[in-house]
């Protein structure tokens, strides 16, 4: 039985009730917030390559759509769970409001494991799915977008097969899509990018030098391998110290080269081995003593069990829900930063939001009006939080929670749902 304080949507909910305590929110309206608006469970039929028939199950949960329609990812993972999904739904409503979009927040799943799948097995799952959950989808009502195991080109065949639904083209409809097909230049490090200017904005509060500054990240998929190469190109960084990923993870003091550590993971599939290097566990990654920490894989890698033993100035959340409440509570005593995950690494939807402004209007910007649009939106929300930190003399999550429960909140008393 997994550990009940470790699932995600009890600590969704239990992080949600903070804030609404804090806020005075009435009853109805923190009852309305605790739960998802609707959800979608969906058994899809997929024929596999050996000529059979496997059924994988789905979830699509729209949590809130206040603020606007509801935006987030589609995961395809082996232990993907509806309460997952719930909490990673909450956390998208969150995370649009605190970077002031006007979008609701979402997310979707499928429990399948791609790295065991074909290409041609992966494209029919995609497009199953579409089949199935394409009628609560669409540019003013949800927009799914690409997460843990899903590309460009899944989110391609999933457009396509809402373009046959449909008749019509509506490329807004999923972002995350290739540039040929209506993506948004910016959007490969969008993440990381989003990321890396909260980074510089705490690195200021902190009186820390970013060109100086030593950092690791744990996990190395698309986020954790762009932070890598961004706080060098972004901030000057240039003390990469440890990285890992889910096979274990390599150590040097004296510093790994971000481009060459990001060349050899993607030729190899993992970082074990990288040349100059110790071995290292992700939990002894953790723990080294850096400037910046990336926790940049799933959820509940810093418990109260390790908490105590985290040494970083700054932990920047690129993962979503990776430190529990009970974390929290001891990082901020001891006074380690954190960098909350729905402001850290809202740089995804973010641009993701700028792709559909761009597919609605059907005219593009070049790559350096996206990074300036995304470094303004970021900047913001980084100072929005950072007063209410200050303010209300609480962590920067429960900040980030004032700051987004707060306009969900006004937007569903002007509608006069509550």
């Amino acid at each position: 039985m997994p550990d009940e304080k470790l699932n995600p949507f009890k600590i969704a909910q239990q992080q949600l009730d903070e804030a609404a305590k804090i806020l005075g929110l009435d009853p109805g309206t923190h009852a309305a917030l605790r739960e998802p608006m609707r959800e979608l469970h969906v058994s899809l039929p997929v024929r596999m390559d050996d000529g059979t028939v496997k059924v994988f199950k789905g979830f699509r949960v729209q949590y809130n759509d206040a603020r606007g329609p509801t935006k987030g990812g589609i995961r395809f993972h082996p232990e993907e769970t509806i309460d997952t999904v719930r909490a990673l739904a909450a956390w998208m409503t969150w995370k649009t409001a605190v970077v002031d979009i006007p979008l609701g927040g979402g997310k979707g799943g499928i429990v399948c494991n791609p790295k065991e799948m074909s290409p041609g097995e992966i494209e029919r799952l995609s497009r199953q799915y579409v089949r199935q959950v394409g009628r609560i989808i669409g540019l003013e009502k949800d927009v799914p977008a690409p997460d843990v195991y899903t590309t460009p080109q899944i989110m391609a065949w999933m457009m396509d097969e809402f373009y046959w639904q449909k008749g019509y083209n509506e490329p807004g409809v999923i972002t995350g899509k290739p540039l040929a097909l209506g993506g948004s230049k910016g959007r490969n490090d969008a993440t990381a990018r989003g990321g890396i200017y909260c980074v510089r904005e705490a690195a200021k509060t902190l009186g820390l030098d970013p060109s100086k500054a030593t950092y690791a990240i744990q996990g190395f998929g698309n986020a954790g391998q762009y932070a890598a190469t961004l706080m060098n190109e972004v901030l000057g960084s240039k003390k990469l110290v440890a990285v890992s990923d889910s096979k274990g993870g390599v150590y040097n003091p004296e510093g790994i080269d971000a481009a060459t550590v990001v060349k050899y993971k993607l030729e190899t599939g993992e970082v074990k081995g990288f040349p100059g290097t110790k071995p290292i566990t992700n939990e002894e990654l953790l723990e080294l003593k850096v400037d910046v920490l990336f926790p940049s894989a799933l959820e509940n890698v810093i418990t109260a069990k390790n908490a105590g033993n985290i040494k970083a100035k700054i932990v920047a959340e690129l993962a979503n829900g990776p430190t529990t409440p009970e974390a929290d509570e001891i990082l901020y005593k001891n006074n380690v930063f954190v960098i909350p995950d729905f402001l850290c690494n809202a740089g995804g939807v973010t641009v993701s939001y700028f792709e559909m402004v761009q597919n609605s209007y059907n005219f593009y910007w070049e790559l350096p009006e996206v990074h300036a649009r995304l470094d303004g939106k970021m900047t913001k929300a980084f100072n929005d939080v950072y007063k209410m930190h200050k303010d209300r003399k609480v962590h920067m999550r429960v900040a980030a929670y004032l700051v987004a429960v707060q306009r969900v909140a006004e937007a569903m008393r002007f509608r006069g749902w509550v």
